[in-house]
């Protein structure tokens, strides 16, 4: 029934424009084989029924493959390498192995990756200090304060890092970052 109505709501909003845009966001929660209901419209077809999905965009977030990241980046750092010299090309052959296999994933064993459908894995990447950091500032300015480097080390000091030994990435990137500023607020 959920296939069946997914696939009438992506059919009713293409054939009202062929420029949509579909966005399945927390894919990891949804039910296995679910997202198999979309395969006729990423599928290498001219037209299904009359429409042709080719304009369409369809994006999948998920958290399915950040214990992968995460671990890729920390192999990085260990190999005396910096985040920012991770490609996609690093990433993209074991996010996409990972979250086939994964059974939490949303996608797993989905013929979406089974027939490559799926264009692009785009990871995103765990922030280091100085990124939380970023954050912090963004924050202050965004409420229209002074930056206050004190205070930005202050909630950066009250945000988790992980590996436990090294705090290398933060554990909530900046989720946190805005009620941890409240506490700071004057």
């Amino acid at each position: 029934l959920f296939q069946e109505q997914l696939q009438n709501w992506i059919r009713g909003n293409v054939s009202a424009c062929p420029y949509s845009i579909f966005i399945f966001d927390e894919m990891d929660k949804m039910h296995p084989g679910l997202i198999d209901a979309i395969k006729p419209f990423l599928d290498y077809y001219e037209q299904v029924d009359g429409v042709s999905y080719r304009k369409a965009i369809f994006i999948f977030l998920s958290n399915a493959g950040g214990d992968l990241i995460n671990k890729a980046a920390l192999d990085f750092w260990i190999s005396g390498k910096r985040r920012e010299e991770i490609q996609l090309k690093d990433l993209e052959p074991v996010l996409s192995v990972g979250v086939f296999n994964n059974r939490n994933s949303g996608l797993w064993h989905s013929s979406l990756i089974d027939r490559n459908l799926i264009d692009y894995f785009v990871p995103f990447l765990p922030l280091e200090h100085k990124h939380v950091k970023m954050c912090i500032r963004a924050e202050m300015i965004a409420r229209g304060y002074a930056v206050d480097e004190k205070v930005v080390q202050a909630v950066a000091d009250e945000m988790t890092f992980f590996p436990k030994e090294q705090k290398i990435y933060s554990d909530k990137g900046c989720k946190t970052v805005q009620a941890k500023l409240d506490i700071h607020e004057d």
